[in-house]
């Protein structure tokens, strides 16, 4: 087994290295003068289950590029089994067309990742989970929902929590957590006018004197979070609070958060927090390196991932 990892988010490489006791390969990854890709790999990789870290946050088509020239370059010096570990999968928002003569831009990257050479797909809460089916080669999907629930009663231990979901699609998530610590479920009733901008239309649920804690697989711009806190604290909770897995927290969005109602977000390290993201008081980052190690032990000795979850 030898664990590679490309310029995304090294941290967390050197997390899940350290974790399973064992040296990232020495591969060089870097850019020629005009921005191409070269990769190198310096250690004999011939007949080894290679693990390639690489989450296509942003800027998301250079990574997305340093991935399938890393898995080209694996697939070529003879690697038994490449699995891509993809903590963040880009363009995940893009899985169906949703106006005449639009991409599917997650079926593309799904392909380009296959053709590159990947033999699995390691990635984490998947914006929509029949991205899975997209793939031709095995993909295993991990949850953020344990970690998230752990976390939820260490820290709001004896508070009246309502669990709830920012938008109609992430019920099943919301739902997942809110059983696992036996409490209510609300709704977020919205309406986006475009992409990047949503209006919060209606709370479903009596959230009056209750700490809510809204749980998301992404927060990309902050809108639909903050406008979510406001109307969860304009209909009588008491606090608002954020679990999410993947802070891409693109452009104003970590100042919205800063001014925001939301007492707390707590995002995880799938992608690689900026300065700014740390300095912000109301922000605050869980690790999922035990997790990812423990499922690429798991592929490794080929025993089950999905009794991590049980």
């Amino acid at each position: 087994m030898k664990i590679v990892a490309c310029n995304s988010n090294r941290p967390l490489a050197e997390a899940v290295s350290e974790i399973l006791a064992m040296p990232l390969t020495k591969a060089s990854i870097r850019r020629f003068a005009d921005m191409e890709v070269f990769v190198e790999i310096h250690e004999n990789v011939r007949g080894e289950d290679v693990f390639v870290m690489q989450p296509t946050s942003f800027p998301a088509n250079d990574n997305l590029m340093e991935l399938l020239v890393t898995l080209d370059a694996l697939r070529r010096s003879s690697a038994r089994r490449i699995t891509a570990v993809i903590p963040y999968f880009g363009y995940a928002r893009q899985d169906r067309k949703t106006a005449s003569r639009s991409p599917i831009s997650a079926k593309l990257v799904a392909n380009l990742i296959t053709e590159a050479g990947a033999n699995r797909v390691l990635t984490m809460d998947l914006h929509a989970a029949q991205i899975q089916g997209f793939f031709d080669i095995p993909v295993d999907n991990l949850y953020a929902a344990p970690l998230f629930s752990r976390d939820i009663q260490q820290h709001y231990k004896g508070r009246d929590l309502m669990i709830v979901s920012p938008d109609v699609g992430g019920v099943v998530r919301a739902r997942a957590i809110a059983t696992r610590l036996n409490c209510d479920l609300a709704i977020i009733d919205k309406r986006r006018e475009r992409a990047g901008h949503s209006e919060v239309m209606n709370v479903i649920g009596d959230v009056v004197g209750r700490d809510c804690i809204l749980v998301d697989d992404l927060v990309d711009s902050g809108g639909t979070h903050c406008n979510a806190a406001d109307a969860l604290i304009k209909r009588g909770a008491r606090s608002a609070s954020a679990y999410v897995t993947h802070g891409v927290l693109s452009g104003a969005a970590v100042a919205r958060i800063a001014s925001s109602p939301i007492e707390m977000m707590t995002i995880t390290d799938s992608i690689m927090a900026t300065d700014e993201v740390k300095r912000c008081a109301n922000i605050r980052e869980l690790t999922i390196a035990p997790l990812l190690a423990e499922a690429m032990r798991r592929i490794s000795d080929e025993s089950s991932v999905s009794s991590l979850f049980d």
